[in-house]
């Protein structure tokens, strides 16, 4: 018997138009590769053995992984909301921002606040769902801020905000 988990949160709706783009490019990718994968476990299943046939056991997996992948953005791409509007103060944190913090030992860090859907560490994305957002959002410029972490507190100036794409 599993353990009991109460059902998560559900995720922020919002996301950027650049962001909905990548998702529905991702889906239609995943059905062209589904169709591969599913021409070589039909070819990896008439091998014979599907016991002991490592290809026939790997493709269903794969197969596995697409679909519960396509489920997923099928379910999730109608309700997201797509936000490509600047705001009318732009001196004000809000969704899409590019906001570039210091920290307490001067070091400057410049990030943005996307979807749950599109964040990504490496191009410096957060998700609007996060605690830094959650401290960042309707902040003004100047404003201090602290972040809460397993690791301690921290506290960021904000120096800049700016909405442009990039």
């Amino acid at each position: 018997m599993g353990r009991y988990r109460p059902p998560q949160a559900p995720s922020a709706p919002y996301i950027t138009k650049q962001g909905y783009t990548d998702l529905e490019q991702e889906l239609k990718g995943l059905w062209e590769r589904r169709a591969i994968v599913t021409k070589a476990l039909a070819a990896a299943a008439a091998e014979g053995d599907r016991s002991e046939n490592a290809e026939y056991i790997y493709r269903k997996k794969e197969l596995r992984e697409i679909d519960r992948r396509i489920r997923y953005l099928q379910k999730r791409l109608p309700h997201l909301r797509v936000v490509d509007q600047t705001p009318d103060n732009s001196q004000q944190v809000f969704f899409g921002a590019w906001v570039t913090l210091e920290d307490e030992n001067g070091h400057e860090s410049r990030l943005r606040i996307v979807g749950p859907d599109e964040f990504d560490p490496k191009k410096k994305t957060i998700s609007l769902d996060s605690p830094m957002a959650r401290a960042l959002l309707k902040r003004h410029l100047d404003d201090e801020i602290e972040v809460r972490s397993p690791s301690g507190n921290s506290r960021y100036l904000i120096i800049d905000i700016s909405y442009e794409n990039g």
